[in-house]
């Protein structure tokens, strides 16, 4: 069992860090709002502090899951204050592979190990501890921390080097824009053709189109219901790496760039806490 602590309570850092502590392990959290720690720590066994210097003190992980790049500097930054020698950070946080490596780099000179391992599967992913984890970083720490990741993570991959993982969540990223697009402008197609559609996609989700944004959000996409957790402005955000990564690395995007100014109408409609579903609105606007 492991000495851990886990900073940012949202909706996927919260469950994770509970799966730690089901798991057995020693938990300390911290989040920006108390209000979410407190209910944390009345459903889970765990510390709570009200600083991320504190929390992180005698740490043998320090796990973070916040919003952006800045975010994760600035916690690092105060994590780093207090860390032991030989502690690792985690970085589950969808960043930049540029701050990955600069944080390889800082802790690499400080005696930390470092992943940037970046998550997919969602909130009831989290929440079932079924998540996929793609990491970035050395051999020797990605095989000190899997287990442990192991408690919220049904696939935990190491990609390559530092800022690998960031690099596999933006191809992630690339391909869930392409399908949820492709499946929005079906089912409006199947609207407008008068088909059935429960049976349009009893039909070919047994067949090469099948997906996981079919099986599970065709039905809601259909009744312009879009509160299913993953939300616009993070996609946005997300895609806003992968164009930047490809401005760098000279990769043609056309479908994504496109993709990305739709989920910006969407957001002009109101929907940035939408779902990431709803570009279906852009082509059948939901009854509100």
């Amino acid at each position: 069992m492991a000495k851990t602590t886990f900073i940012g309570l949202g909706v996927m850092g919260s469950p994770m860090a509970g799966h730690l502590a089901r798991a057995g392990h020693e938990v300390a959290v911290y989040n920006r709002s108390e209000e979410k720690s407190r209910d944390w720590a009345q459903k889970y066994s765990g510390r709570t502090y009200s600083s991320v210097a504190n929390a992180a003190e005698g740490a043998d992980i320090v796990f973070v899951c916040v919003g952006n790049d800045r975010d994760v500097r600035e916690v690092f930054e105060s994590a780093a204050s207090s860390m032991r020698k030989g502690a690792i950070f985690v970085d589950h946080t969808t960043s930049s592979a540029v701050l990955a490596r600069e944080l390889a780099e800082r802790c690499e000179g400080a005696g930390f190990g470092f992943l940037d391992a970046p998550v997919s599967g969602g909130q009831a992913g989290a929440e079932a501890g079924r998540l996929t984890v793609m990491a970035g970083g050395a051999p020797s720490v990605f095989a000190e921390a899997e287990p442990i990741m192991s408690a919220y993570a049904a696939n935990v991959t190491l990609i390559g080097a530092a800022g690998s993982g960031q690099l596999a969540k933006m191809v992630n990223q690339i391909c869930i824009a392409g399908v949820v697009q492709g499946l929005a402008e079906g089912l409006h197609f199947a609207k407008r053709a008068d088909l059935n559609i429960e049976k349009v996609i009893s039909a070919i989700s047994k067949g090469a189109a099948q997906s996981w944004q079919m099986e599970n959000r065709w039905s809601t996409m259909v009744e312009g219901r879009f509160d299913f957790g993953f939300a616009v402005d993070w996609m946005r955000k997300d895609l806003g790496l992968v164009l930047e990564e490809a401005e760098r690395n000279g990769a043609m995007l056309e479908l994504t760039k496109l993709i990305d100014e739709y989920y910006a109408d969407i957001q002009a409609m109101g929907g940035k806490r939408w779902d990431t579903s709803s570009l279906i609105a852009r082509l059948e606007p939901p009854l509100r």
